[in-house]
């Protein structure tokens, strides 16, 4: 027979598979799971504590424990390309390149690049799947002056990102995040409906010779969020 912890995260986690408890949700305190089940509350606090440290719930002191959000985080203090990202999770990369040409600056896009308008630029449109669900659509103007051979790479088996760092090492990023509503050849390549919000980031990376790259990246709402941990014990040490 099963430890009664272990029936309780049981429970727990059938209620979460189920739709009873979503993402975000409140679960029960340790002392109502415990005359829940019949059990000690250090029992229910074992049982909680083992979820909590699975990351399928998570706790705020003084607040109480939550299911835990599960689409997959990307940081916004780091850039990882999202090869590598996915592969950390343990999850399986592939991606399907949409288009792999060459066009010329507009207005916008020379101001951006520093580059003068006309100038060439390489682009790259490719839609990236974690265990087959497209989580990102990246469309990506490149200068040629600091990745001259980018057209001739294959990118279905090297990241652009992993590519990029190589030839122009990165130095230093600028980016926002803004949430939209997909254009149609972008919902339909995410398999996703128009109706559905998106984060979109807008990066722009460096290297020391200058701007290497300016992408576009759509996510999905509902299968991507962004965070990170801040540590802030230095900080408070230097103002001390």
């Amino acid at each position: 027979m099963q430890p009664r912890f272990v029936q309780i995260k049981a429970a727990l986690i059938q209620q979460i598979e189920q739709g009873a408890l979503l993402p975000g949700d409140q679960i029960g305190s340790e002392n109502q799971l415990a005359e829940r089940f019949s059990v000690s509350r250090m029992t229910a606090r074992r049982a909680v504590s083992e979820l909590v440290d699975e990351g399928i719930l998570a706790r705020t002191q003084g607040v109480g424990t939550f299911v835990s959000d599960n689409r997959p985080m990307s940081s916004m203090l780091t850039i990882i390309g999202i090869k590598e990202e996915i592969e950390s999770r343990g999850h399986h990369y592939s991606n399907q390149i949409i288009s792999q040409s060459i066009c010329e600056a507009d207005a916008i896009q020379s101001r951006h690049l520093s580059v003068a308008q006309g100038a060439r630029l390489y682009f790259i449109q490719l839609v990236h799947f974690e265990n087959a669900q497209p989580v990102q659509l990246e469309s990506r103007l490149v200068n040629p002056a600091l990745a001259p051979l980018f057209l001739e790479q294959d990118f279905s088996q090297l990241s652009v990102n992993q590519y990029l760092n190589q030839v122009a090492p990165l130095t230093e990023a600028d980016h926002s995040v803004e949430a939209v509503l997909p254009e149609s050849h972008a919902a339909e390549l995410l398999s996703i409906d128009t109706t559905q919000p998106c984060l979109r980031i807008s990066r722009r990376t460096y290297c020391a010779k200058g701007i290497v790259s300016l992408a576009t990246l759509t996510h999905p709402g509902q299968r991507y969020r962004l965070g990170a941990h801040l540590n802030f014990t230095s900080a408070i040490k230097e103002s001390v």
